[in-house]
């Protein structure tokens, strides 16, 4: 089960950013909007020095790009689908808005 850590989104309605590992495939130029992307999963080690797979996520491109740079492929994902999206991925855990080393 992936938990949410952090930050709750008000509704399901709201769209979560979230670093991907590429670019975003796009058809004529124009980006997809349905489709498998691979998403930016990272270990974060605990209190006790445990890595637990975790997905960075934002509540704003503003917040992606200061803690990752404007180079950063992204894709918005509505927030209601965001565990369903992450399903099979390994991921335990969603860190929102995170203060990225190095970013």
């Amino acid at each position: 089960m992936v938990e949410m850590t952090g930050w709750a989104p008000p509704d399901a309605e709201s769209v979560l950013v979230v670093p991907l590992l590429g670019s975003l495939p796009t058809v004529d130029g124009a980006p997809v909007r349905e489709g498998q992307v691979q998403l930016m999963l990272r270990h974060v080690l605990d209190a006790e020095g445990e890595p637990h797979l975790t997905l960075p996520v934002f509540s704003t491109l503003v917040g992606l790009v200061e803690a990752m740079g404007e180079a950063q492929p992204w894709a918005a994902v509505p927030a209601g689908k965001l565990v369903a999206a992450l399903e099979g991925s390994g991921a335990e855990a969603v860190l929102v808005d995170p203060v990225v080393a190095g970013g």
